[in-house]
């Protein structure tokens, strides 16, 4: 339904979550105003991007590696509080300081080719053309759910991280979980607690990683995802060539047996799984931590992938359209990787408005949180 006609703009960005926050507040930092000059999309029903969608036991004492987002910290929150209120609070209180207007929810069906060299965005409130798009759609909207022989038979539950309700209701339960990152290790020791059995399968042996992880490392293992989104490769996360962080629960959840990983099964029967060598195991669900795929579908209709599978970037910027950014895609799938993403595209985005004769209106301050 197209609410308003076709509303012409200099920039749409479609998300809200720390990607498309960041690119809104560099946005307004370049002068440019929202609902005037830029519009921000996001699909959720409130703020606080993927982060509101997470379980219940994942509380903010538990969360690696939140940075703060430009201009705001976020102060003084209770470690024993569920991480998607925390943060849902905080993504709120931010909008609300930088007045980034944020329309909600809206869902972008398609970006397709307009006339004049404007992007035409497809949403559930109209249509925008666009003279550039930041896409910050992350990754939560797509839930990568393996396919084994047998799948179909299973009479359990079958349920992917990404509907994980928290462990209360695996109490007493056989409970296989699929995937060696860190959502898949903190299932396990969650659901082990309650569960009347839990096994741990993966496709790799996981890798643990001691000692401090410092910025050299970081850098390297940023480096290692950005070299596969410039081979226009579909991108790994961050995490997958990090390890896993060796903390005192995951210690003491390996002393504990909880941790003992076996090698991914075959097929999947009725009433459990099964290898070619005969093993079997008994089981009432099937956990998939197996990750989430970039959700950028709604750029189909541009044609925009390389043959690898993925979108080859320059930075944030597609290569085979400049108009184009993927923030918090690949190398920039982390808190503070989305920072400096969004800022690196706004940069990229005025200079192509200046270059087609579209300066705007000069740099501005942006309120300071008091």
């Amino acid at each position: 339904m197209n609410n308003f006609g076709t509303r012409e703009l200099d920039v749409v960005v479609v998300g809200a979550g720390q990607a498309g926050l960041s690119s809104a507040y560099h946005l307004r930092r370049a002068g440019l105003e929202p609902d005037r000059d830029f519009v921000v999309l996001d699909h959720a029903p409130r703020a606080g991007g993927a982060w509101q969608y997470r379980w219940p036991s994942l509380t903010y004492g538990k969360v690696h590696g939140m940075h703060a987002l430009p201009g705001m910290e976020l102060t003084g929150a209770d470690p024993g509080r569920p991480s998607s209120e925390v943060i849902g609070a905080y993504f709120d209180a931010y909008e609300q300081r930088f007045d980034l207007r944020v329309h909600r929810p809206v869902a972008v069906s398609a970006v397709r080719e307009g006339d004049g060299g404007l992007l035409l965005v497809e949403t559930s409130e109209g249509t925008y053309a666009t003279r550039t798009l930041i896409s910050a759609t992350g990754t939560w909207d797509r839930p990568f759910w393996p396919r084994y022989p047998g799948q179909e038979t299973f009479r359990g539950r079958q349920l992917h991280t990404a509907d994980y309700p928290g462990p209360g209701e695996f109490a007493g339960q056989r409970v296989i979980v699929v995937g060696g990152g860190a959502s898949g290790t903190q299932h396990l020791m969650e659901i082990a607690d309650v569960a009347a059995e839990t096994f741990w399968v993966t496709r790799r042996p996981p890798v643990f990683r001691e000692g401090p992880f410092g910025e050299d490392e970081g850098r390297a293992a940023v480096a290692l995802v950005e070299d596969r989104v410039r081979q226009g490769l579909p991108p790994r996360s961050v995490v997958s060539v990090t390890g896993l962080p060796l903390t005192e629960a995951v210690r003491d959840a390996r002393e504990r047996g909880v941790l003992d990983r076996v090698e991914m099964f075959d097929r999947i029967t009725p009433s459990g799984v099964a290898w070619d060598d005969g093993r079997t195991v008994e089981a009432d669900v099937i956990l998939w931590a197996t990750g989430f795929r970039a959700a950028v579908d709604h750029l189909t209709p541009l044609k925009l992938r390389e043959p690898g599978g993925g979108i080859k970037l320059d930075g944030t910027q597609v290569v085979r359209d400049e108009r184009i950014h993927l923030v918090g895609y690949g190398p920039s799938a982390s808190t503070i990787g989305a920072n400096r993403a969004g800022r690196a595209a706004v940069r990229s985005v005025k200079r192509l408005l200046d270059r087609a004769g579209r300066p705007g209106p000069a740099p501005v301050a942006v309120p300071v949180p008091v």
